[in-house]
C-alpha cells in the first residue's frame, strides 16, 4: 500500500491507522507565524463509526487504506444482519446492525447503496442522498390549521419516524435527505 503526505489529505480520502480504515470527514490547514504547517483532521472509522481528531505536521504521513466502494442493491433483513447483493456478480454481502447504524431508517427493497469493503469484507454502507419513503402511520392534520411550518412526526414503511409538515397523509410518498434525516418534498406518483 502507499501513503498520503499531508499535502495530499482532503475529505473523503481512505487511511489507514492501527490496522483500520478511517475516512477523512473534516480538514483544516493552518500555518502558524512561526514554525511548522499543520494538517488538522477528523476522520471516521468505518469498522466502528467512532470519530478521531489528529493533527499532522508536513513530514508525516498515513498509510493508504485498502477501502473499496462497491454498488449493491439491499435485498432482504434476517434478524439482526441486513444482505445486499452486488448489481453485477450478485454476491451477496451481510452487514450486521451495528455497521448499518442510523441508516437502517432508509432501507426499503431493492434500495441502491454503496457498502466499503476493507480487505474484501464489508465494513460499512453509504444510502443514497436522497430516497423517497411511504408514509405508513401518521395523525390526521388539524382543520384551519394553516399556520406556515406546521409539522407532525409521521411513520415510514421501515418503521422509522420522520418529522413531516402537517398535510402530509396516509399512503403519500415523500422525499427524505438521508444525510441529515430531513423532509425534502411530497413526491406525486
Amino acid at each position: 500500500m502507499g501513503t498520503y503526505k499531508p499535502s495530499e489529505f482532503r475529505k473523503g480520502l481512505k487511511v489507514q491507522i492501527e490496522g483500520e480504515p478511517y475516512v477523512i470527514v473534516d480538514f483544516e490547514f493552518r500555518k502558524p507565524g512561526k514554525g511548522n504547517a499543520l494538517y488538522k483532521c477528523k476522520m471516521k472509522n468505518l469498522i466502528r463509526g467512532t470519530v478521531l481528531s489528529r493533527t499532522y505536521k508536513a513530514n508525516d504521513a498515513l498509510e493508504a487504506a485498502d477501502v473499496e466502494e462497491t454498488d449493491v442493491t439491499f435485498s432482504y433483513k434476517q434478524g439482526d444482519t441486513y444482505v445486499f447483493m452486488h448489481k453485477v456478480t450478485y454476491e451477496n454481502y451481510e452487514l450486521s446492525k451495528e455497521q448499518i447504524g442510523d441508516d437502517w431508517k432508509y432501507l426499503t427493497d431493492g434500495l441502491e447503496c454503496s457498502v466499503y469493503l476493507f480487505n474484501g469484507l464489508p465494513v460499512t454502507l453509504t444510502p443514497p442522498n436522497h430516497v423517497i419513503l411511504t408514509v405508513e402511520f401518521c395523525e390526521p392534520g388539524a382543520k384551519g390549521d394553516t399556520a406556515t411550518n406546521v409539522t407532525k412526526p409521521v411513520k415510514v414503511e421501515t418503521g422509522a419516524e420522520f418529522i413531516a409538515p402537517a398535510f402530509i397523509n396516509m399512503g403519500d410518498k415523500i422525499k427524505i435527505d438521508a444525510r441529515t434525516g430531513d423532509y425534502i418534498e411530497r413526491v406525486k406518483v
